[in-house]
């Protein structure tokens, strides 16, 4: 399978449960509508209309995307029309009618609710935008990138010009929570940040999730590249077990809320008519494994005392009625690397033993090339580990 082009959202959905993302993403299962994914839908849809007029487009990198849409066809407006008018409160009300859906609620009275919250939501956020009138660049962009081989996709809220000059990413939220721990640590801010990176000429100063039910903007600087690096390699994983087709189930609290449960090898139920069969196997399982348990432990202890005797007696070879139990060793050895660290530096030899393992270190004690006394000191670390076994052998004399 080809690398998919990844969105925060499907990313998300792999690590939380690769068959599921396969229902969705390869299969293309639908979902059940939930209201308040409906609800954050329309709120988004009626900001992108009230903020569009304000819009003042920034430069875009050259070639970076050449199937993504510009600022002035996403605003489907022919050259030459006079840009669209902002919003009176009326008349962003009326929008947000129009663009209402009753899809996923629960009961009349929680369509309601979420109603009347939307209403009263979107107009004091509309008094806050009238004081403040931000200057956007873009409003619900989508962007496309290559990120060091990983294709990469967003739609991003709101891409504002800062005070530096540089860009701020904006990302809307209408959960009941949020704290500017969220901010700090989200992987969405993230994602938003590289995919702006990787379109726009100017940096980005700052990142922020707006809380639209307290009217809070939780703003953090941009990420470090340490932490866009965690990220990178958290999208590899996820891409790596995609082209894999590595699609196991999860389990998990999210089961709870999952539509594919009836069809998901954890919760489908087994035939009656295989029911009696199977209980069969299973209860055969468990005696057998509980036989295991005690075989081991007993060939343990049994091992453990032919051990002792044979310490006793000085020998390594144990004759039984047909067999002989033959004493073995196996040896490893362990080099404390750190007593000897500095010396290994300041020679450059650090490289040469990049995991600590034995051979690497006695590879390095062998090399005539190196000071006689780090030879020394790196062999001196050393330690040896003996473990004992036995093994089997027929005895030819029980013919």
């Amino acid at each position: 399978m080809p690398s998919p082009t990844l969105s925060y959202s499907s990313y998300r959905t792999y690590l939380e449960c690769p068959l599921r993302w396969k229902f969705l993403y390869v299969d293309r299962l639908p979902e059940t509508p939930r209201g308040y994914f409906t609800f954050g839908r329309v709120i988004h849809s009626v900001l992108e209309g009230l903020l569009r007029p304000l819009v003042v487009p920034g430069a875009r990198r050259a070639g970076e995307s050449d199937s993504q849409r510009t600022l002035d066809e996403w605003q489907t407006r022919p050259r030459g029309d006079a840009p669209p008018r902002w919003l009176s409160r009326a008349e962003m009300l009326a929008e947000y009618d129009r663009a209402w859906s009753g899809d996923g609620y629960t009961s009349g009275e929680e369509e309601a609710r979420y109603r009347a919250l939307g209403r009263d939501l979107l107009s004091r956020y509309y008094d806050r935008l009238s004081e403040e009138r931000p200057q956007p660049i873009a409003v619900e962009d989508h962007l496309e990138a290559r990120w060091d081989g990983i294709p990469v996709h967003g739609y991003i809220d709101r891409i504002d010009r800062g005070p530096a000059g540089g860009l701020e990413i904006l990302d809307y939220k209408t959960s009941r929570e949020l704290s500017a721990e969220d901010a700090k640590e989200s992987d969405q801010l993230s994602l938003y940040q590289v995919l702006v990176e990787s379109n726009y000429s100017e940096p980005v100063e700052g990142l922020t999730l707006y809380h639209l039910r307290s009217l809070t903007p939780l703003r953090v600087p941009p990420r470090e590249r340490a932490s866009l690096t965690t990220l990178y390699d958290r999208l590899g994983t996820v891409s790596d077990g995609i082209r894999a087709e590595a699609y196991d189930p999860t389990p998990g609290r999210h089961c709870s809320r999952c539509d594919f449960r009836s069809i998901c090898p954890e919760f489908r139920t087994v035939p009656d008519a295989e029911e009696e069969r199977l209980r069969q196997l299973v209860d055969r399982f468990v005696q057998l494994r509980t036989e295991e348990a005690r075989v081991s432990t007993e060939l343990s202890d049994t091992a453990a005392a032919l051990h002792h005797a044979a310490e006793e007696l000085g020998v390594h070879r144990v004759p039984g009625s047909g067999s002989v139990a033959v004493r073995r060793r196996e040896e490893t050895w362990q080099y404390a690397l750190d007593e000897v660290r500095s010396d290994l530096d300041r020679l450059g030899l650090s490289g040469r033993v990049p995991t600590g393992r034995p051979e690497e270190v006695r590879r390095l004690v062998r090399d005539p090339a190196v000071d006689p006394e780090v030879r020394r000191k790196l062999a001196g670390t050393g330690s040896r580990k003996v473990t004992w076994y036995w093994d089997l052998e027929h005895d030819e004399r029980s013919r």
